[in-house]
């Protein structure tokens, strides 16, 4: 999509979705991994940027889209399962997103941290997902929308 002052990470239905979506509705950037198809079945609406690395989605997304002010931690993450915990997994992309966020909110961010079922039960109450090409391993990230003053 060419418009002036939009990513060209951000599809005509991507978009629409965050131009839809109200305060406090939520939206799931996914990782290669996650089950998007099966978790918007009969839920949140499904919207397709393969190829895309969540950290340049992020980016694009954050200037249009102002997180939630209201809540301590407008951003949530997928916590490790106990053996990754146990093998201390890595999990760099955790940094990259919190610096992506911080830089476009211009505050020091709080990401709430949820256990991995539970994240994909809240994800069935997102607005919507969106599968992206993240190959990094618990890439998963939720956004909160916030409101614009």
């Amino acid at each position: 999509m060419v418009l002036k002052g939009i990513s060209t990470v951000i599809s005509p239905d991507l978009l629409h979705v965050l131009a839809s979506m109200g305060h406090g509705d939520e939206i799931v950037l996914a990782d290669l991994n996650f089950p998007t198809a099966s978790i918007c079945r009969d839920g949140p609406r499904e919207i397709r940027a393969d190829g895309i690395a969540i950290p340049e989605l992020l980016t694009g997304i954050l200037q249009l889209f102002p997180l939630d002010t209201y809540v301590r931690c407008p951003a949530a993450l997928m916590n490790l399962v106990p053996d990754d915990k146990a093998k201390h997994l890595s999990t760099p992309n955790w940094d990259q997103y919190r610096t992506i966020i911080e830089n476009a909110a211009d505050t020091k961010i709080f990401f709430e941290m949820i256990e991995r079922f539970s994240f994909y039960e809240r994800a069935k109450t997102a607005f919507a997902v969106v599968a992206t090409g993240e190959k990094s391993l618990y890439g998963n990230i939720i956004l909160r929308k916030g409101i614009i003053p």
